[in-house]
């Protein structure tokens, strides 16, 4: 009995000594455990392998592109279009951002009466913490050596904690604090020699500011090896609301460019106007959202960016398994066995209402494919990451196909719209827009890399 009592000892001491030293053997660098999160509203795509492009003559007779067989690994994806709601998050974050720092820059500039004991006033919507030394508590260790090695500390060292969220904005202008206050906000908003008695915030101030990670080919080196290039963008994200209007001229589209964007009845539609460069200063927002999020519950680890879908990525996606379908429901009708429309589009030459619908439709309308996304065709058309060349087919890897060149603004928007004819439906049509163009008809989704392997990740 005493021997076994003294061999459990042993065995527990050598479990408890593993923890703390590894023996000297090679057990590898311990970091902190990951499990891939499905982030809200989006769908895990499983990635595989299917045969890319047409693989029957298009409507001129003729092959658009050979096809080819890609490879794309697993990724979360939008189950729907970004919304109008989604999009007014960002325009929202971006007008409180901008308003908070203009009221933060008054507030420090002008000379204002002591805290404490008074009622609210534009002071309250100063920096934080711009004043304190290296005794205090409120800064870390990083801080403090700035602070102790140059003296002061910069806004930019204070991260996101350098404006004051935690006090509300006064909008309406009966409940303005004080002059100085009304002073900043009035400078926001259209004359109203303009607008007339309606206040409109001046949308061209909602401007969002990132920096945006790129490779380019290096002249120094013949032209073939590439550099990672770090550009400032700063980039006004409001969407365009008149392009109902100048898309189709001579039409009476006022309803649309009047309410499309802001009217509640229109919140679960897909956002429209926006361009392809807008659509990727959201999808740097969105990333920035969800990591201040993490930083501030202290996990340690960062998710990784959302971003917009490859023309791969997307093909893959809209094809919902099934691997040589015409449409995301497979095909080759448009029509289910009741004789009703799977998508919003164009079905009849000059009736655009033949499917029930005129314009739009909520993102979430029609049959999900086999993946469950909504909307993969028709609605609106989306865009992708990839610049459009006719000889991406012949030159791109069999990996993910992805042609990123920042020079060619030609970008490739795949799925149709609810102006199109059934051909741009096809999961394999190929179109482009400008990058700089906003469209009617054009919105866009998201993606999100999964790291690991959903077999080891369950």
């Amino acid at each position: 009995m005493k021997k076994l009592i003294f061999l459990l000892v042993i065995a527990i001491t050598l479990v408890g000594c593993s923890k703390v030293s590894d023996r000297g053997e090679l057990v590898g660098a311990k970091s902190e455990l990951w499990f891939a999160e499905r982030p809200y509203g989006m769908v895990l795509i499983p990635g595989g392998t299917f045969t890319m492009g047409k693989t029957d003559e298009n409507r001129w007779g003729a092959y658009t592109a050979p096809v080819k067989d890609v490879s794309v690994k697993e990724f979360f994806m939008d189950d729907t279009e970004i919304t109008n709601s989604e999009y007014k998050e960002f325009v929202y974050w971006v007008r409180d951002s901008i308003v908070r720092t203009e009221l933060a820059i008054f507030a420090e500039s002008a000379t204002l009466a002591e805290e404490g004991g008074r009622r609210a006033s534009i002071a309250d919507y100063k920096y934080q913490d711009l004043d304190i030394d290296a005794d205090s508590d409120k800064i870390n260790a990083y801080q403090k050596y700035m602070l102790e090695t140059y003296g002061s500390i910069s806004r930019n060292h204070l991260g996101s904690g350098a404006l004051n969220w935690d006090v509300p904005i006064v909008w309406e202008r009966e409940d303005y604090p004080d002059e100085a206050y009304a002073e900043v906000m009035e400078q926001l908003y259209l004359p109203s020699e303009d607008v007339g008695e309606k206040r409109v915030f001046d949308v061209e101030l909602l401007k969002y500011s990132y920096l945006s990670t790129h490779k380019t080919k290096d002249a120094t080196k013949n032209n073939t090896d590439k550099k990672v290039i770090n550009d400032r963008i700063d980039i006004n994200i409001y969407p365009d609301t008149t392009v109902w209007a100048k898309d189709f001229k001579y039409s009476y589209n006022d309803v649309m460019v009047s309410n499309y964007f802001w009217h509640s009845a229109f919140e679960e539609y897909p956002v429209v106007g926006v361009t392809w460069n807008q659509a990727n200063a959201f999808c740097n927002w969105r990333t920035k959202k969800k990591n201040d999020f993490l930083r501030a519950s202290e996990s340690g680890i960062q998710a990784p960016d959302f971003r917009l879908p490859t023309e791969a990525e997307w093909e893959f996606a809209a094809r919902g398994g099934i691997q040589n379908g015409k449409f995301p429901w497979g095909g080759p009708y448009v029509v289910d066995k009741e004789g009703y429309y799977l998508a919003n589009f164009k079905p009849k030459r000059n009736d655009s209402g033949a499917d029930g619908f005129i314009y739009t439709v909520e993102a979430k309308s029609f049959p999900a494919n086999d993946y469950g996304l909504y909307n993969m065709a028709g609605n609106v058309s989306e865009w992708t990451s990839n610049a459009y060349n006719m000889s991406s087919a012949y030159i791109s890897s069999s990996l993910n196909v992805n042609i990123d060149d920042p020079a060619n603004k030609r970008k490739i928007v795949r799925g149709g719209s609810w102006k199109d004819i059934a051909y741009f439906l096809e999961v394999s049509t190929q179109d482009y827009e400008y990058a700089d163009s906003a469209k009617s008809y054009i919105g866009f989704r998201t993606v999100q890399d999964y790291l690991g392997d959903i077999r080891t990740n369950k």
